[in-house]
C-alpha cells in the first residue's frame, strides 16, 4: 500500500524532482549517532529534520549547529515532520512509537521492537487502522556474511540444511554505566543481539517449532544477562530436524566463526563480523555511505562440498567472495515505501514474529525447558 505520492504525483523511483521525506530522530545514544543519523543523511530523498534529545550540545556538535533539537513530545507533534525514528532506550519504543503513530506520522523503531509481544501486536494494530508506515529497523539483515550465505542457501549449494551455528560475540570484560547493561527492563544481551540472531534465523528458515535458551550474568559486576545460547528446532515442513544455535557473549576473547552451517552437499562458515558498524563508527562520510564501494569486504567465506555421490567423506574446499554489505539500503528502500514505489523493507508484523520468540526465549530460560514458539 502507497503511503504518500511525490508533490507532482509522479511514480517514478528517480529522487530529483520529489522533496525530501523529512525525518525526526528521537534519541541521540549509540544507535542514532553511529547507525540512524548517518544512513538518513546519506539517503537521497531524505532530510534529517530535526533530533529529539535531552542533549542538545551533543547533537550540534556532530550534526551541525543548526540542527533543530526538541522534546520527543515536541518533534511527534511538529508538523515538519513526515516519519520519526525512535532510537531510545528498548523500554521507552513502545510510548513513543504510539503516540507517534497516533499523531500520525510513519514510524521507525530501532530494534528490539517492544519489550512485550501485546506491546507490538497493538502498535502494528494501531498503525493498520492510521494507514501509516510502521517498521523495524534490523539492519543485519544486509550484513555482507548473512546476504551470502542467503545466496548459497537459495542456490541449494550445501542441500538440506541440518544445522547453523550462529556467534555474535566480542570481549568486552569490563561492564559499563550505560542503560544496556543495568538490571532495568529491555537491558542485556537476549534483547539486545537476540533480536538479530533471531530475525537473521526466520528470514533463512521460517519460524520455528520450539526454543531452549539459557542466560548467564558472566562478567564481574554483571547485573544483566551478557552470555545466552538458545536453541531453535524445526519439527515440521521441509526444515524438519534443523537445529539452529543461536550463541553471544561478552567475554569471549578468542574468536569463532560468525556462521557455521552444516548440510547434505557440504558445509558453509565464515570468521568475523561485518565491517559496516565498525566504519560508521569511525565517522564515514555521506560520500563513502553513498558510494558504490560501500560494504566491500576483504573477508572470504569457506564452502566445504561434497565431491561426489558415494559412502566416502571426500569434499572439496572453496574460497567464496563476500556479498558487500548494504546498510543503506534500509534507508533507500524506506523512502521508496514512503513515496509509494516499493513495500515497507521491514514490515512491523515481521518483528512482531521475532518480538514473539523472544518472549518465548524468556519463557524457556525461566522455566529451564524447551517451549513452544508463541509466534
Amino acid at each position: 500500500m502507497p503511503y504518500a505520492a511525490t508533490p507532482d504525483g509522479n511514480k517514478s523511483r528517480s529522487t530529483a524532482h520529489m522533496q525530501p521525506l523529512r525525518i525526526g530522530l528521537i534519541g541521540f545514544g549509540y544507535a542514532a549517532q553511529v547507525f540512524h543519523a548517518p544512513l538518513i543523511g546519506a539517503t537521497a530523498g531524505l532530510r534529517l529534520q530535526a533530533v529529539a534529545s535531552g542533549d542538545a550540545a551533543k547533537v550540534r556538535a556532530a550534526l551541525g549547529g543548526d540542527m533543530p533539537v526538541r522534546s520527543p513530545s515536541a518533534l511527534i507533534a511538529s508538523d515538519d515532520i513526515d516519519a520519526v525514528v525512535i532510537a531510545t532506550p528498548n523500554d521507552t519504543h513502545f510510548g513513543l512509537a504510539r503516540a507517534a503513530l497516533e499523531a500520525g506520522r510513519h514510524v521507525v523503531v530501532d530494534k528490539p521492537f517492544t519489550l512485550t509481544l501485546a506491546q507490538a501486536r497493538d502498535l502494528v494494530r494501531l498503525a493498520a487502522g492510521r494507514a501509516r508506515l510502521l517498521s523495524v529497523f534490523h539492519n543485519r539483515r544486509w550484513d555482507s556474511d548473512f546476504l551470502t550465505l542467503r545466496r548459497v542457501l537459495a542456490a541449494g549449494r550445501l542441500g538440506r540444511i541440518t544445522a547453523m551455528a550462529s556467534h555474535f560475540d566480542r570481549f568486552r570484560p569490563i561492564v559499563r554505566a550505560r542503560w544496556r547493561e543495568s538490571d532495568g527492563p529491555g537491558a542485556g544481551l537476549w534483547m539486545d543481539l537476540g533480536p538479530h540472531l533471531v530475525d537473521q534465523a526466520v528470514q533463512l528458515f521460517g519460524v520455528p517449532d520450539a526454543i531452549w535458551l539459557d542466560q548467564a550474568a558472566a562478567r564481574d559486576g554483571a547485573v544483566s544477562d551478557d552470555w545466552f545460547h538458545a536453541i531453535l528446532r524445526w519439527s515440521r515442513g521441509p526444515h524438519a530436524g534443523l537445529r539452529v544455535r543461536l550463541h553471544a557473549s561478552a567475554l569471549a576473547a578468542c574468536p569463532v566463526p560468525r556462521f557455521v552451517v552444516h548440510g547434505t552437499r557440504g558445509s558453509f562458515s565464515v570468521d568475523g563480523l561485518d565491517a559496516q558498524e565498525e566504519v560508521l563508527k569511525a565517522g564515514a562520510s555521506t560520500q563513502a555511505i553513498a558510494s558504490a564501494a560501500w560494504g566491500t569486504e576483504q573477508r572470504q567465506a569457506t564452502l566445504w562440498l561434497a565431491t561426489g555421490n558415494t559412502t566416502v567423506d571426500t569434499v572439496r574446499r572453496e574460497a567464496l567472495a563476500l556479498e558487500p554489505g548494504a546498510y543503506p539500503a534500509y534507508y533507500a528502500a524506506l523512502r521508496d515505501a514512503l513515496a509509494g514505489h516499493g513495500p515497507n523493507p521491514i514490515p512491523a508484523d515481521q518483528a512482531v514474529v521475532v518480538q514473539a520468540l523472544l518472549e518465548s526465549g524468556r519463557h524457556s530460560a525461566e522455566q529451564r525447558s524447551e517451549v513452544g514458539t508463541l509466534a
